[in-house]
């Protein structure tokens, strides 16, 4: 994987690759009384981390796991009760996040790799930090890799994201543990990791969006084998998200050659926070051009875009999807 900042390409410097993994689950408690209730700062309150540390070699080398007391949402909701098990006298009996996340960050060591089964539990970890006034202390940018992703990437079509138990089962790995503990949950994930053939995926690594680029200088550009992404600094609307040429740009990520639109972005329906297009490398061929926009802090919007080499039947699904979205748009105008 190449990541660039200001648009200068560049490979993570080695004084900064991981040398170990750091396995990680949490588990989390909602408010039990319903989402009309609930703390928009801490929508999940984390109750447990479960963490194994593996060596570059993929070596079981180290185990973290502790409950933690929850201080917000100090009933469990009756799905948290359901999957954890978790007796509530043992919970209160347990230490407060900051204390347990302060041994964490420590027993994590220094140029390690975060490793999750999906993308939310860095998200709800960094949420839960600023909810305690806690200082992050994680890099930023935060890379990691997403071993749900490498699953699909390895197993399935790429886009899938299948369940912990289902890509335990597909590897025809013994189920001595429980699922939906977070010790038990990472357990399995190594088990995965260590099974997969990590060097076919490793330029795949994923970037957390919980704190996005905070200026131009930030943004952050990342070339894959089979595709690119851009990370924007933060908008105040996406009206100006979408007029911004950066953030709209289509370079080859092969070539490096700025294309040309065959179709201009276009949103996927009027609510829509999923814009495309579709532009043509004299090189290369179809290139497919996608922008998710994300919230971030005081309501801010910035954008995640994907350019991707399609086949000529990949782009005529983004030509029949234009093709829909203005069939809609001219039923609704003479209704």
């Amino acid at each position: 994987m190449l990541y660039c900042r200001n648009n200068a390409p560049q490979t993570i410097p080695k004084g900064r690759q991981p040398m170990n993994y750091i396995l990680l689950d949490l588990e989390w408690n909602q408010c039990p009384t319903g989402k009309q209730d609930e703390n928009p700062a801490l929508p999940f309150e984390i109750v447990e981390i479960g963490a194994i540390k593996l060596n570059d070699a993929r070596e079981d080398i180290g185990h973290f796991s502790e409950l933690i007391r929850p201080t917000l949402y100090t009933r469990l909701h009756f799905r948290t009760q359901e999957m954890l098990h978790i007796p509530a006298a043992e919970l209160n009996r347990s230490r407060l996040f900051p204390e347990v996340f302060a041994d964490f960050i420590a027993w994590c060591g220094e140029d390690y790799r975060f490793c999750t089964w999906g993308s939310m539990d860095l998200t709800e970890l960094q949420r839960n930090i600023d909810y305690h006034h806690i200082e992050n202390p994680l890099p930023l940018p935060l890379f990691f890799f997403d071993v749900q992703k490498l699953f699909s990437l390895l197993y399935e079509d790429g886009k899938s994201r299948k369940s912990l138990e289902y890509a335990v089962e597909y590897l025809k790995l013994e189920k001595p543990r429980v699922f939906h503990r977070a010790f038990d949950d990472t357990w399995y994930t190594a088990l995965i990791m260590q099974k997969m053939n990590l060097e076919l995926v490793k330029d795949y690594a994923s970037v957390d969006y919980y704190r996005p680029p905070r200026s131009r200088e930030e943004e952050i550009y990342m070339q894959f084998p089979r595709y690119s992404k851009f990370v924007s600094m933060p908008f105040t609307s996406k009206e100006e998200v979408m007029a911004d040429k950066v953030v709209t740009a289509t370079r080859c990520y092969q070539c490096g050659k700025m294309l040309r639109k065959k179709i201009r972005w276009f949103a996927g329906n009027s609510n829509s926070k999923v814009y495309y297009c579709l532009c043509i490398c004299p090189s290369h061929g179809y290139l497919k051009g996608k922008i998710r926009l994300k919230k971030g802090a005081d309501n801010c919007v910035f954008a995640v875009r994907t350019l991707k080499l399609v086949n000529e039947e990949e782009a005529a699904v983004i030509m029949e999807k234009q093709d829909a979205v203005r069939a809609s748009r001219r039923k609704k105008k003479h209704r």
